[in-house]
């Protein structure tokens, strides 16, 4: 009789048929937690949007979370003539402005705030001040992913939101 050797006996196939099914049950598993874990990061991703209004008598800025997910802001760097300020204030005294707090705020989906809103005959001095106006956002998503948005609208991702206290709008 000849003797078989131990990877063709037929236990031995069976044995190896099922690991090599276990190896790929592990593999799809593995594959649809991290699909399973995308789909959740941007089930809660946020988007935030920096914009301008203005008409004859009315001049707002307006922030927009377009994302599905809240937007933790972090901080607001804005500029003016290149150099940071804490308030609107620091550059404005038109008596019929209303101005909303931005830094470290928690928008919700869709939700808009309005940093800075006017009514008045005062546009042509609002709207040379706005020439000189730069603004920085950091945000963050619950997984905290976060960004940096600009006025020209563009997202650029960042390990994490750190600020100079110094720099920081404050308002």
């Amino acid at each position: 009789m000849l003797a078989v050797k131990w990877y063709k006996k037929p236990e031995m196939i069976v044995a190896f048929s099922a690991l090599l099914i276990s190896l790929i049950t592990t593999a799809v598993s593995v594959y649809s937690a991290y699909i399973d874990r995308s789909y959740a990061r941007a089930s809660v991703w946020p988007r935030l949007e920096w914009g301008r209004s203005f008409g004859h008598e009315h001049f707002s800025y307006h922030v927009t979370n377009s994302g599905n997910g809240p937007a933790l802001i972090q901080y607001a760097v804005v500029r003016y003539q290149s150099k940071p300020i804490k308030a609107w204030q620091d550059i404005l005294s038109l008596p019929n402005a209303a101005q909303s707090h931005i830094s470290t705020k928690i928008l919700s989906p869709q939700e808009i705030v309005k940093p800075l809103s006017y009514e008045g005959s005062e546009m042509n001095t609002l709207l040379k001040i706005d020439e000189s106006i730069d603004v920085e956002l950091c945000y963050c998503s619950l997984y905290e992913e976060c960004w940096i948005i600009t006025r020209e609208i563009a997202s650029t991702a960042v390990d994490r939101c750190v600020v100079d206290p110094s720099i920081a709008f404050t308002q």
